[in-house]
């Protein structure tokens, strides 16, 4: 019986991956070891990126209105959602925060988590946490929602 190598595909998950990696570890595969092991690293990262140009009045009204859009699908009523984009965007603009995750809290009792994410040269807004009272929801794979920021560019 020839021993070959364990396969392993991509849609078969992690903990697939990992067990090829182990079992071609322990059979002396060293090479493939090393390519399931850096599958499983590499297929969960997301990068954290900062949007460059909110400066330009069309980028600043495009995150303004996907964040109104996110909040009002979130159940925030229109004002407060209206305000919290303004006020959101403003700090975005004028702060120099780098490429990191930002929280808005509402007067409702909601706390938002966001972050942007730059895939290929396409700008996302990504809401992957709400927090309200004692109830916490985080989602940061397939995430609660996403919105494109047409017309904006980021950096990592």
């Amino acid at each position: 019986m020839v021993d070959d190598p364990p396969s392993w595909q991509p849609g078969d998950g992690v903990a697939a991956a990992v067990r090829v990696a182990s079992s071609a570890r322990r059979r002396g595969y060293r090479p493939l070891y090393w390519m399931g092991l850096g599958c499983v690293l590499l297929s969960g990262c997301t990068t954290v990126a900062q949007i460059t140009s909110l400066s330009d009045e069309s980028c600043h009204r495009t995150v303004q209105s996907q964040l109104e859009s996110i909040l009002l699908e979130e159940g925030e009523q229109p004002e407060v959602a209206n305000r919290l984009a303004v006020n959101t965007t403003v700090v975005l603009a004028t702060g120099s925060l780098g490429p990191r995750p930002f929280g808005v809290s509402s007067p409702s009792g909601a706390d938002y988590s966001f972050f942007v994410q730059l895939k290929g040269d396409q700008c996302f807004l990504r809401l992957y946490g709400r927090r309200k009272g004692f109830t916490r929801y985080i989602n940061n794979l397939t995430y609660i929602a996403t919105r494109s920021i047409e017309g904006c560019a980021c950096s990592e």
